[in-house]
Formats: C-alpha cells, structure tokens, sequence
C-alpha cells in the first residue's frame, strides 16, 4: 500500500544511512586514531588495563633513566678504587725498594708522598651529581643503617595492585678510602675488641725471622707431679745389699677445694738389690756408675712393683736432658680409681749402699680445671658488611675433652644482656656471657666473678676431683671477622721517622689493597646487575607496549575493509532514500 502521509520505505532508509553513519564515524575514529578501545565505553576491562599499563610503562621508563643514573655512580666509584689499586702498586714497589742497604730512604719517601696526594686527588674526584662513594662523611662508618648507598633497580606491581621501586644497597665500608669520622679503607679501624674480656692476650713471638706480637688464647693446663733429683755414684750392691722406700701416688690434694673425705692414694713398697740389677743388665756387675743406669733400674723396679710411677730424665729445654738429673713422677693411671695427682718416697733406707742422691722427697701436681680471665670491658661493634655486627668464633674445652665451636656477635651480646650497644663492661656481663654459651655444654663448669677485673672458670670440684696433667681449661682457635686491622693511616707512613716499619708498612698495603679489591669487585657485580637490569627493562618496556597494543590497537587492514564497506553502504542508503523520496512524486502524476 502506498500512502502519502506515512513513507515507510523513506524511513527505512534513513535509519539504514543513520546506523550506517554512526558506524562510519565509529570506524573512521578508530582508523585515524589506530585504537579499537578509546575510552571506556568501547571496552570497560581492556581500556582499564592499557590505562593501568600506560601508566607503568612511564613508571618503568623512569625506572631506566634511574638506572642509568647509578649506573653511572657506580661506575665513577668502580674507576676511582682501580685507579686507586694502580697507585697502591707503585706505593709497594717504593717501599721494596726502601729495603735495600744504602738506599736514600729521604728520596723514596718523597716519592710516597706524591703517591699519597695522588690518592687523595682520585678519592675526591670520584664524585658523581654530588656523591663520592670514596670520601665520605659519615658519623658511624660501621652502622648498616647510615653506612649504605642505593641505586634504582626495579619497578615492581604486585598481585594486589600495590606499587613499590627496589633498589640495590651497597655498605659504603666496602669502598670509602676517607671517612670524615674514619674508619675508611685506608684510615685506622678504631674497632679493636682487644682481649675479648680476657679471652686471649697478647704475647711476643717471633714470625719470618721478626718479633712480633700476636693474640694468644688463653688456657690453664694441669701438670702431674713428678721431683728430680741428682745422682751420685758410684752404687755397689753386694749380696745382701738392698735400697728400701715407700712410694706413694695420686692422693688428693685438699687444697683443690675437692669435698673430704680424702683419698690417700696407692702406696707401695719398693726394694732394689742385686737382684734387680742383674735383671736389668747382668753386664753391670752389680754396680750402678752413670744416672743413665740408675734411671733404668729404678724404671725396672717402679714396673715390676707396679706402683703408678715412673723414672725418667729431665729436658735441658734445647733437644737434650740435664746430665746426672733423673726425675720421678707419677703415671697418673686412671686405674688405680685415684683422681690426685702426688708422687712422695718416704721411709728411705739403704742398706749396705752409698749414694744414689734418691731420698725422702715429694711433690704435688697441679689442678688445671681453673682458669682464671684478666678481664678487661670491650665493645662487639657494627659492622657495615653484617647488620649483626662483628662476630667473635672460638673453640672452647676442658679436661683434654674433643673441642667444642662457639661464636656470638653484636646482635647476641644485645639480646643475652638486654642491651643495645654491644657493650660486655662488667665482669658479672661476661659471665653472663660466658654461660649463656657453654653450660649447656659443659655442666661440671663453674664460671664466676673474683672481682671486677677477673672471671674465673673451674669445673665443679663435687663432680670434678681429678688434677694434675690431663687437666685443662682452654680457649683456642679464636677468629674475630674484622681483623686483622689497620693500626694506622695510609697517609701516616712515614719511612724516615720510622724506618724500623717498613716491613709493616709492606704488610699494611698488601692489606689495604686486598680490601680496595674486594670494594671494587663488589661495585663490579654492581655494574653488572644494572647492566642486566637495563636491558631487562628495556625489553620490559617493549612487552607492556606490545601486550596494551594486543588489547586495544585497531586491524588496519580490516578496519580499512570495513571502511570501503560501510561507505559503499552508505551511498546505497543514500539512493535508497533517494528513490524512496521519489515515490510521493511519481504518485502525485496520477492525479493531475
């Protein structure tokens, strides 16, 4: 039906140009923008993830620039340590020469000194927008808290939307030359822990040919009981003839603070005649002419009449023994039951025989289960490289028992004494201390405080009764991890007022330089990583651009198809509405 108030066909065809119309504007916006997703409209969830991309890949490419920028701190510092290294080298070759007869050490040390200006210079002039890793000004070299620069490394979203920027510390204890309140690498260490409260004390030896002083641990060693005394001779022993005593061993010692009742020991009754001779050696004839042959018989008879003692010589202390000196001592055999230490000849009697010089005599062995500390206060200090502070390893035993490893550090000092300073200042600390280490380990130890400068260690004695030479209280493989430390600066060297050091001057810079390389071996595996990291993040970049492209660029090639389509449709709809407009027309004819 054709009217002439309603033209549905012209209706038609305009909604078909209108929808075609949006579509081409739609289209068109996507082609000249290269965005299928523009706004929030076209795609809420993959515009709101390219928004939140968009604005991490800014963040990343901050994140670079960040890197490039201690990158290139990092590499100033790392120059200015090897630079440093270079001269150090020279430094040591002047001081080798120094050690020559004759030379004119004035000469060499001017030589030294322009070396040390010249370290000086590269520490200064290793700055970088205004900081020097290499001459520093920090109050408290060693605190982990103040002693470490950062450099960015790393743009991170985590799994709950949260943002946070990482960055890689480096301790400045591992690079600085100068600190302003010292401790650099070529400024005294003020951290001496010194005697470890008594530990360990200093004591001459001579090392390469040279007297030096080193830190040695403190023990207390028993010793068994044991007399000597000198021969005289000859001794003839004929029929009948005989030496007579008494020979008792190991009783206790009340002195010891041992509880009573008191053991006596193991007595025995010893008689040497012709007999006794002849079994040692017939060739003798009966008659004793040399400490060497009475030495043998007396061994023979203490054997044979199986009393725990023993005959031997005396050390001259060079490799050789005291001629005409025979000692007896006490075997200490466990065996017998007895815990003492003692050795005593009594009821001496000779009878038909001249000399010998053995008579009436004893002697006392001594306890070594006591071991007394001079104490002196000391400080377990921070310690750049380790948040816990300087660590203390030692190996601790008593009575000649297997070893036992212990160690403590700042961090430990803290928590056993309730502080927070690291400080063991009293005497009562240090025991504190002490036991808190080894009495799980060695229940019959006794540790106290004498007085406010000493701290005893001892075994119990109520469960502890033995003495003499297999008794001990000991401290041995002691390792603090700061040392050894500088005992003085670098620019302090001085070959013509201190002649004698040159040889510890030489032993300092091998020191200094082997710490030098280790700061730049740790700036070395620094570049490293923010080299790795750049070129990560460079790449990471591309990734968030490329992935917020999957999501939200627009299909050229088809967007472009769809373009020539949607404007072929158009100027379809338009005829359309053309031809349909006509129709009205056409009609009105058929009434004229």
């Amino acid at each position: 039906m054709t009217s002439i108030l309603t033209n549905t066909s012209a209706m038609a065809a305009l909604r078909t140009l209108r929808d075609v119309g949006n579509r081409l504007s739609s289209l068109q916006g996507e082609v000249s923008s290269g965005l299928r997703v523009q706004n929030a409209q076209d795609n809420a969830a993959y515009w709101s993830i390219a928004t939140t991309m968009h604005s991490d890949s800014k963040a990343v490419s901050a994140v670079a620039d960040a890197i490039s920028l201690g990158a290139a701190k990092v590499d100033t510092a790392y120059s200015g340590l090897v630079s440093v290294l270079d001269v150090m080298s020279d430094f040591k070759s002047k001081l080798v020469s120094a050690t020559e007869d004759g030379i004119d050490k004035a000469k060499i040390q001017t030589e030294l000194d322009q070396l040390k200006l010249q370290v000086t210079s590269i520490a200064n002039s290793s700055s970088f927008n205004g900081q020097n890793w290499l001459n520093t000004d920090i109050a408290d070299i060693y605190d982990v808290d103040n002693n470490s620069a950062s450099v960015v490394t790393s743009f991170v979203r985590g799994q709950d939307g949260s943002v946070a920027v990482n960055s890689s510390e480096t301790h400045l204890t591992a690079t600085s030359l100068f600190n302003s309140t010292g401790g650099g690498l070529l400024q005294k260490d003020p951290r001496d822990i010194t005697t470890i409260g008594g530990m360990r004390y200093l004591a001459n030896s001579v090392i390469a040919g040279k007297p030096t002083q080193i830190w040695v641990p403190e023990t207390a060693n028993g010793y068994s009981a044991h007399f000597p005394f000198t021969f005289t001779g000859p001794m003839t022993f004929g029929a009948g003839n005989s030496i007579n005593f008494n020979i008792t061993v190991d009783k206790d010692n009340p002195a010891d603070g041992i509880d009573p009742p008191y053991n006596p020991g193991k007595t025995t009754t010893v008689s040497i005649t012709r007999a006794t001779i002849d079994a040692v050696d017939p060739s003798l004839n009966g008659v004793i002419s040399t400490f060497t042959q009475y030495r043998q018989v007396l061994s023979y008879a203490l054997s044979q009449a199986n009393t725990g003692a023993y005959a031997t010589f005396v050390s001259d202390g060079h490799g050789g023994i005291v001629p005409d000196v025979i000692s007896i001592g006490t075997l200490q055999n466990r065996a017998f039951g007895l815990d003492g230490s003692y050795v005593e000849v009594s009821g001496f009697s000779a009878n038909g025989v001249s000399g010998g010089g053995l008579g009436n005599q004893f002697d006392q062995g001594v306890r070594g289960s006591k071991l007394t500390l001079d104490f002196t206060p000391f400080q377990d200090f921070r310690d750049g490289e380790d948040p816990d502070g300087i660590t203390v390893s030692f190996s601790f035993a008593v009575n000649n028992m297997p070893a036992k490893t212990y160690s403590f550090d700042r961090t430990y000092v803290n928590s056993v004494l309730g502080t927070d300073t690291g400080k063991v200042e009293t005497a009562d600390q240090m025991v504190t201390l002490l036991n808190s280490l080894l009495s799980a380990d060695w229940p019959t130890l006794q540790i106290e405080s004498l007085s406010p400068s000493s701290v005893m260690l001892k075994t119990d004695p109520a469960m502890d009764r033995r003495a003499g030479s297999d008794t001990s209280v000991r401290f041995s493989n002691i390792k603090v991890s700061n040392e050894p430390l500088p005992l003085f600066d670098f620019m302090d060297i001085d070959i013509v007022e201190n002649p004698d050091l040159v040889s510890d001057y030489l032993t300092y810079i091998e020191t200094a330089s082997q710490r030098i390389t280790s700061g730049a071996a740790q700036l070395g595996s620094l570049q490293k990583r923010l080299e790795l990291q750049a070129d990560f993040t460079s790449h990471l970049m591309d990734s968030i651009d490329s992935g917020v492209g999957r999501l939200t660029d627009a299909d050229m090639e088809e967007q472009s198809a769809r373009l020539a389509a949607l404007q072929t449709q158009q100027q379809l709809a338009v005829q359309s509405l053309s031809i349909a407009n006509n129709g009205p027309q056409e009609l009105m004819t058929l009434f004229r």
